[in-house]
């Protein structure tokens, strides 16, 4: 299993908009298909995940992932998934899948379909699970791991570093708990579409 680190992102660094679909539309407007950075304007702060169905990474947290989503939601942290992978390659990372795990799993938040990969770069993403958190600004504050476990480790997930910026964030409107790099498989690009911070 191959293990790709998330890069270095300068903290205060704007998040850039995105418009995507959505494999999820809403209960409460079901013909909702797409989202945009502004959508979450009133939220106090944003996370970020770029993720996917099948990464022994992104599996290893989901359950948790959503249960800190669940948590922090009623808070006022929006939260959104989006997935960047190449369908042609990984047909588990298509569309109709993700519309597939999403109701599976009940997501509680919006996961979105970047086909052009265009927003992942933007972000300058590179791996799976790979997490940002803005705050009401919208300015990076964190950029880094779920927690300290990983698969195959024994080890729950259990949100620890997550849980402790938000709580900071929600807190305080700044968040200056260490940050470490987020691991998972890598970001899979279309052939010839790989941006220039990759590899």
């Amino acid at each position: 299993m191959a293990v790709t680190y998330s890069q270095t992102i300068d903290l205060g660094t704007k998040a850039p908009a995105f418009d995507l679909p959505a494999a999820n539309p809403p209960k409460d407007a079901p013909n909702r298909t797409r989202y945009r950075l502004s959508d979450f304007d009133d939220a106090r702060a944003l996370v970020v995940v770029f993720m996917c169905n099948h990464c022994p990474y992104v599996l290893h947290i989901e359950d948790e992932l959503l249960r800190v989503a669940r948590a922090y939601q009623p808070k006022g942290v929006a939260f959104v998934g989006i997935n960047a992978n190449d369908p042609e390659q990984y047909p588990d990372d298509s569309f109709e899948k993700m519309a597939e795990r999403a109701a599976a799993k009940d997501y509680p938040f919006p996961y979105l379909f970047d086909a052009t990969q265009e927003v992942a770069k933007a972000y300058g993403a590179t791996c799976t699970p790979d997490l940002y958190v803005f705050d009401r600004e919208r300015r990076l504050v964190y950029h880094g791991r779920f927690d300290a476990t990983r698969p195959r480790s024994g080890q729950k997930p259990d949100g620890r570093d997550l849980r402790r910026v938000l709580d900071e964030l929600l807190t305080t409107g700044k968040v200056t708990t260490e940050q470490y790099p987020s691991m998972g498989c890598n970001i899979k690009w279309k052939p010839g579409n790989e941006p220039a911070y990759f590899g």
